[in-house]
């Protein structure tokens, strides 16, 4: 690719990355603000504490389910058409969530999460668009700008959270209001996406390879096991996160603040981590994240001072920052353009059902493995270690096994 190519491709996709980031500004505010209120109210509305993050744990698995789908209709129709799904389903989720409310429902609040889930898989492809018309040397930029959309949103979201927290005589019931308003306002922009509908493929253009392929290919499988690891953990403490710090006697408002101090620390990194996988490279960068992590947990076994759960979390943020973003750019170097569609379900899949698995463990070990809030948020953050010895040995065996081929 000659040198003006690169710039006519690269203003292309940055005008892109504009749009990606002010949907991931707008519309991603509503996940902020259903992951500080959705286990309080699951914990409100359910008759077992064991089943407080339950809707939570439904929004993840909406997004798993629908990310394969997705994929599959934006490989065919185009980014711009799952993105206006992705809009629907939160819209509506939300609406069902608030009716739930009204009437004290569990099960329909469950069901309003998982329809919020189809807006969280579209969210999770903005990256991938991100990369579809920037030049190699840009795609780890357009992945680090599009995720650094999030810090609008890490904001307006728990900001929301207080302005609508006493709105209304049931309780929560103005936040999932405020999410059918960010859905409906922000979807127009969307409109404004300039990537091109993917060609169908010609009877004898190359199909790439399988999924039992693509899942043998050492820098797909390991780039997948990070992006399960670091997603899933930092689900693990956030989803409990409101709960330790309610139950510590902090308060509604405290909760809040901490997630919103968790989401800025998630997206700020977003600035740089582009130009740092683009300079040591991605695995190096993973490592890092893995590293923070775990010394968020370290942290989190010292104490329950609400200054202390600020710092873990803030450092949890900046883990996944590292970990997930590093993992996405080695993924998408790892495959062709006809692959790209089945690689992206694939991962999106394996992802939110890893995280799916954590948001219900994380009631479950907050609520009922201890006598205590203080037990609780103990045994949440004990849970890391398997995960992050086995997102480590991953990368270990990528590095000797890379180094042998070379």
């Amino acid at each position: 690719m000659t040198y003006s190519k690169t710039i006519d491709q690269d203003r292309r996709a940055k005008r892109n990355v504009m749009v990606l980031v002010a949907a991931q500004a707008i519309l991603g505010a509503q996940m902020s603000l259903h992951f500080v209120l959705g286990g309080l109210a699951g914990q409100m509305l359910a008759s077992n504490p064991c089943y407080a993050t339950l809707p939570i744990t439904m929004t993840v698995f909406g997004s798993m389910v629908s990310a394969p789908i997705l994929s599959g209709i934006m490989q065919r129709h185009g980014r711009r058409v799952g993105f206006l799904i992705g809009a629907t389903g939160g819209a509506t989720g939300a609406s069902i969530a608030a009716l739930a409310l009204w009437i004290g429902s569990f099960p329909l609040f469950c069901l309003g999460g998982f329809l919020i889930g189809i807006y969280m898989s579209a969210q999770a492809f903005y990256r991938f668009a991100a990369t579809d018309t920037a030049s190699p040397s840009f795609m780890p930029k357009a992945i680090s700008w599009v995720m650094a959309g999030g810090l609008v949103a890490a904001i307006l979201g728990p900001q929301l959270v207080k302005i609508t927290n006493d709105m209304f005589a049931v309780p929560f019931i103005g936040a999932y209001f405020a999410i059918i308003a960010l859905n409906l306002g922000g979807a127009w922009m969307f409109f404004f996406l300039d990537i091109p509908k993917p060609e169908k493929p010609h009877k004898d253009a190359p199909k790439g390879r399988s999924r039992m392929q693509l899942l043998r290919t050492p820098k797909i499988a390991v780039a997948m096991i990070c992006a399960m690891v670091t997603y899933s953990l930092m689900n693990l403490v956030m989803t409990s996160t409101p709960l330790a710090v309610v139950g510590c006697g902090y308060g509604t408002d405290a909760s809040a603040d901490v997630v919103m101090g968790h989401v800025l620390a998630m997206f700020i990194p977003s600035f740089f981590t582009g130009h740092l996988i683009a300079r040591f490279g991605a695995e190096k960068i993973v490592t890092i994240g893995l590293v923070i992590l775990g010394t968020a947990g370290v942290v989190a076994l010292g104490g329950f001072e609400l200054e202390r759960f600020y710092i873990v979390l803030i450092l949890l943020g900046i883990g996944w920052n590292f970990g997930f973003i590093g993992a996405t750019s080695m993924l998408s170097t790892a495959h062709t353009p006809e692959e790209r569609g089945r690689v992206q379900g694939m991962n999106d899949f394996a992802v939110f059902g890893m995280v799916t698995l954590a948001s219900f463990a994380s009631g479950g070990l907050m609520n009922c493995s201890g006598g205590t809030p203080q037990e609780g948020w103990t045994a949440v953050n004990l849970a890391m270690i398997p995960f992050l010895v086995l997102a480590g040995g991953a990368l270990i065996w990528f590095a000797l096994n890379h180094r042998k081929t070379a």
